[in-house]
């Protein structure tokens, strides 16, 4: 069975900041702390984590959209690819202006769906915020 994750969240940046951070392999990297590879066009690879992610990206809107097809080490030979979708959005929330993030993540297979779920806020969420405190 199949499962879905859906995720938001908020950052106080701009979404042309956060949107470079996931496609530029370079800063993909200094935010998560492991190599990247990512060919930031429709039609390219992506490898992060040293390979433990890898994927082909499907679609690019500049600063708005990120639509990737995406696998985890831990999915089976024969679980589908999954796909993320990565939409970033200006917000104001009260007098911080920023972006928010929404994820939502479809086919992940169920037996990996709760490690991708927490690994999203561990590998990704809680990183960046750190990684934005010291840029």
């Amino acid at each position: 069975m199949l499962k879905t994750i859906e995720q938001s969240e908020f950052f106080p940046v701009a979404p042309a900041e956060l949107f470079r951070i996931f496609i530029d392999a370079k800063k993909h990297a200094a935010m998560t702390g492991a190599p990247a590879v990512i060919q930031g066009r429709p039609g390219g690879e992506f490898r992060a984590f040293d390979g433990l992610l890898t994927g082909t990206i499907l679609a690019i809107v500049p600063n708005r959209l990120i639509v990737q097809q995406w696998r985890s080490c831990n999915f089976k030979k024969d679980d589908i690819d999954s796909t993320l979708i990565l939409k970033f959005t200006p917000e104001r929330r009260g007098e911080r202006r920023g972006c928010r993030i929404d994820l939502v993540h479809v086919n992940v297979a169920k037996h990996d769906h709760a490690g991708v779920t927490k690994g999203w806020k561990k590998y990704y969420w809680t990183p960046l915020r750190k990684y934005l405190k010291s840029a």
